[in-house]
């Protein structure tokens, strides 16, 4: 893998891929980011919250946009400069996410690509956002 020059991206370029959370991977997410928020680990406490149930980490739920840049588009040593996310829809346990990318400005001069960022639950928006990432030289 390798990541596309500058020159051969361009506006309308899009990559996505599908991906859902199990119980185990929130609970390591958990260990490892330090967020033991209970409306994430604790089905008996997030029953009687605003969701009714268990939720994926937002910070776990969007670091696939990531994925996608990193092994797809733009690929392997792209550098993530910056995203922004609003959260629209709760990520319940083993929910099938549709990740989407599309390239929506390309800056040559600076090697900087911006992307918008979206991922859906049954054609539902869930997080929408933008990222910006740098595209290294030969």
């Amino acid at each position: 893998m390798q990541t596309l020059k500058i020159e051969n991206i361009k506006v309308g370029d899009k990559a996505g891929l599908q991906r859902s959370f199990s119980a185990e991977e929130v609970t390591a997410f958990s260990r490892l980011s330090g967020d033991i928020n209970p409306v994430h680990l604790d089905e008996e406490y997030a029953s009687n919250t605003m969701f009714g149930s268990r939720i994926v980490h937002g910070a776990l739920a969007s670091s696939i946009f990531s994925t996608i840049f990193a092994n797809t588009l733009p690929g392997p040593g792209c550098i993530y400069l910056k995203s922004e996310n609003k959260f629209l829809k709760p990520v319940y346990l083993n929910d099938i996410v549709d990740y989407q990318v599309e390239v929506v400005e390309i800056n040559s001069e600076r090697k900087k690509v911006i992307f918008e960022t979206r991922a859906f639950i049954n054609g539902k928006t869930c997080i929408a956002g933008t990222a910006e990432l740098y595209i290294p030289g030969e």
